[in-house]
């Protein structure tokens, strides 16, 4: 039996391939079916995983029959499961995330609120709503997208709503040499010290989901509320698997509670 307060969480690490949802949601069973084997009850996917990461190329196919699908696929592999897909909402275009339980129920749907760049910004809309809180397994679940965990107003309300697990669905890419020179700003520190900061700063547990392959940055991980990224891959195709406790966020907390004691 579960303990409850005590989540084991799989962030999944791999390509997405633009074009070709059917390969794409095979490569999420195959890994769903991992996490469970390996005792998880969440697995969290990169953003726009199933339609592949091109917000240009993808963004006029509406993603309810990939959400169907996913909803699916967390039954018949038993583990709850966070997918980021495109979603139509009132004749506006969005990135969302959905969070679904192990029986296919989806708990909660999130539009990306911090959109990346000028192509996000062209093909897609900022969401407006603040990440609804939800209970999975004894555990209070909040989504955010990829450049939404880079500005710390936005974690520090999560947490202040009463998250204490943040899944982000993201697509971090590697930053091209300027000039032959390198990028002035290292994508890489994103996943290496962006996410762990935020997760102590805000003392929140923090499962970051990033594409691997051809110009992406990898290095995905769940952080924990002390900074430390308690599990963490590379740049390779892989599942990373780590534990969200209450009992080690509640000591977080009585350690340094940053969130009782600003200002």
């Amino acid at each position: 039996m579960t303990e409850l307060g005590r989540l084991t969480v799989a962030v999944l690490q791999a390509a997405g391939v633009v074009g070709d949802a059917t390969r794409n949601l095979a490569t999420v069973e195959r890994f769903a079916q991992q996490a469970a084997a390996r005792g998880a009850q969440l697995l969290v996917t990169p953003e726009l995983f199933v339609s592949g990461y091109d917000p240009a190329a993808v963004a006029d196919d509406d993603g309810a029959p990939h959400r169907e699908r996913l909803a699916a696929l967390a039954r018949s592999a038993g583990v709850a499961l966070a997918a980021s897909t495109v979603d139509h909402h009132g004749g506006e275009r969005f990135i969302s995330a959905s969070l679904f339980d192990r029986t296919g129920c989806e708990l909660t749907r999130y539009h990306k609120a911090h959109l990346f760049g000028a192509v996000e910004n062209t093909y897609f809309t900022p969401g407006r709503q603040r990440p609804q809180v939800v209970p999975l397994h004894g555990v209070s679940v909040a989504l955010g997208i990829c450049f939404d965990v880079e500005f710390p107003e936005f974690t520090r309300e999560v947490a202040l709503s009463g998250a204490e697990l943040l899944c982000v669905p993201t697509a971090v890419p590697l930053r091209a040499p300027v000039d032959g020179h390198p990028a002035p700003f290292d994508t890489r520190l994103v996943p290496g010290m962006v996410v762990p900061t935020r997760a102590l700063e805000s003392q929140i547990f923090i499962a970051y989901a990033n594409h691997t392959g051809p110009g992406f940055a990898g290095l995905s991980c769940l952080s924990d509320p002390y900074g430390r990224r308690v599990a963490a891959g590379e740049t390779r195709e892989e599942l990373v698997v780590g534990d969200v406790s209450r009992t080690l966020l509640r000591a977080a907390r009585r350690d340094t509670d940053y969130l009782a004691l600003r200002g």
